[in-house]
C-alpha cells in the first residue's frame, strides 16, 4: 500500500513538472520566439517554420533516439521517460493553449521561461525520469564515454541548438535570451535538486580531538568523526574532526572550535548533498526512507 502511494505521488509530481515545462515552452518561449536548448529548441524551430504542433514534433523526434539509446540507458528509465514525454507532449498541444499566452516584455518572458521550466524539469528529474530528447542523448554519451564531464556535454547540446536557431532566424537578441534562459533554468534545477539538502562540511585540525567532538555534540547536537593525522612540517600528532552540519550550525561549530583551541586549523567546505541521520533521505530500491 505504501509503495503504491509513493509510486502515485511520483507520477503526480511528474505530471505537475510536465505541465510546467509545457507552459514555459508554449505560453512563454514560443510566444516570445526564443531559441531553446535541446529537442525543445528543435521543436520550436519546426513550429516557427512549418507550424508543426510542438507535442507531435517532440514525439516524432524522440522515436529514433529511443531506439538508439534503449540498450544504453535501461528499460525502467526509458519507460518512465516515455510516460513523461507523452504526458508533456499532450499538455503542450492541448492544455497549455487553454491558458493565457504571455505577450509582454521579452526579458520578463525569458525569466518566466527559465524559472518555470527549471522548476518543471527539476520535479521530473527528482523522480528519476526525463522528458527524453537531448536528455537521452546526453546520458547515452555519458554512459559510453564516462570521462566526459556531464556539464560540458549538456552545454554543447544547448548552445549548438541555440546557434542553429540564430543562423536560421538571425535573431541575435533572441539568441542572447536563449542563453540566459539556459543558464537560469540550470540554476533553478540545481537549487531545487540540491539546494534543499545542501550543508557544510567542517574539517578541524586540532590536538583536542575528543574535546572538540564532545563540544560539537553539546553546541549543536551533531555527530562528528575523529581521524588521527600528522602535521606535514613538524610531524606532530593531531586529530582531524569532521562534522557535516547545516549552514546555521556551521557558525556555531567554527565559533566553538576557535574558543576551545585558538591554534586549530579550520576548513569549511560546501556540500551539495548530505545523506544520513538528520539530513537527506536514502533512496533504497526506488523508494525514499526517512531518517531524522
Amino acid at each position: 500500500m505504501k509503495e503504491n502511494s509513493i509510486r502515485w505521488k511520483s507520477v503526480l509530481l511528474e505530471m505537475a513538472g510536465s505541465l510546467l515545462v509545457a507552459v514555459s515552452v508554449y505560453n512563454f518561449a514560443a510566444a516570445a520566439r526564443f531559441p531553446m536548448q535541446g529537442f525543445t529548441g528543435i521543436t520550436l524551430i519546426l513550429y516557427r517554420i512549418f507550424h508543426i504542433p510542438l507535442g507531435i514534433s517532440n514525439l516524432l523526434l524522440n522515436i529514433p533516439v529511443i531506439l538508439l539509446c534503449f540498450h544504453m540507458l535501461g528499460k525502467n528509465f526509458l519507460l518512465r521517460s516515455l510516460r513523461c514525454m507523452v504526458v508533456s507532449s499532450i499538455f503542450m498541444d492541448h492544455v497549455a493553449p487553454l491558458l493565457p499566452v504571455f505577450t509582454g516584455d521579452r526579458f520578463l518572458a525569458a525569466i518566466c521561461t527559465g524559472v518555470i521550466g527549471g522548476i518543471g524539469y527539476a520535479m521530473i528529474y527528482m523522480q528519476g525520469s526525463s522528458t527524453g530528447g537531448s536528455d537521452f542523448m546526453i546520458m547515452a554519451l555519458k554512459a559510453k564515454y564516462p570521462y566526459l564531464p556531464l556539464g560540458n556535454i549538456t552545454f554543447a547540446f544547448a548552445v549548438g541548438v541555440i546557434l542553429i536557431s540564430w543562423m536560421i532566424f538571425g535573431d541575435t537578441e533572441g539568441m542572447i535570451y536563449g542563453l540566459i534562459i539556459n543558464y537560469l533554468s540550470g540554476v533553478v534545477i540545481n537549487k531545487i535538486t540540491y539546494g534543499t539538502y545542501t550543508g557544510k562540511l567542517t574539517l578541524i585540525i586540532t590536538r583536542k580531538g575528543k574535546q572538540m567532538s564532545q563540544e560539537i555534540e553539546t553546541c549543536c547536537h551533531r555527530g562528528s568523526t575523529i581521524i588521527r593525522v600528522a602535521g606535514g612540517y613538524r610531524q606532530e600528532d593531531k586529530y582531524a574532526v569532521l562534522c557535516a552540519c547545516s549552514h546555521k550550525q556551521m557558525f556555531q561549530v567554527t565559533n566553538m572550535a576557535k574558543r576551545l583551541d585558538p591554534d586549530a586549523f579550520i576548513i569549511v567546505l560546501g556540500s551539495d548533498e548530505v545523506h544520513g541521520n538528520g539530513f537527506k533521505t536514502f533512496a533504497i530500491g526506488g523508494n525514499r526512507t526517512e531518517y531524522s
